[in-house]
């Protein structure tokens, strides 16, 4: 168990856990003969760990991460995996994780 000092060390922790889980179904679609040809998209509504991904600089406080930030600039290095940014509004794993009005639930 890992305690985050901020939700964008939370998020960053999540993103590298949901490549492992995107490369791992990469690799079952490949053995069940369906070989995907394009990049993996892991959608993140926070900017700033999307900035830490692409930072090219490793900083005093991103140093915590170190092991998940080189993992992580690996794959996007490799073109494995993309990280577009979409508003806390559209993020549909949200439904799962936070308090939202039925409207919202049904329209998602």
């Amino acid at each position: 168990m890992v305690v985050a000092l901020s939700s964008a060390e939370a998020e960053f922790r999540g993103m590298t856990k949901g490549i492992c889980e995107l490369i791992w179904l990469k690799r079952l679609l490949t053995e069940l003969g369906y070989r995907p040809t394009f990049g993996m998209n892991l959608f993140c509504d926070n900017k700033a760990a999307i900035a830490i991904a692409h930072n090219p600089i490793q900083h005093n406080r991103t140093k915590h991460v170190e092991v998940d930030r080189n993992y992580i600039k690996q794959k996007l290095k490799a073109k494995v995996i993309q990280f577009p940014f979409v508003k806390s509004k559209d993020q549909l794993a949200n439904i799962l994780t936070k308090v939202i009005s039925s409207e919202v639930f049904h329209n998602s």
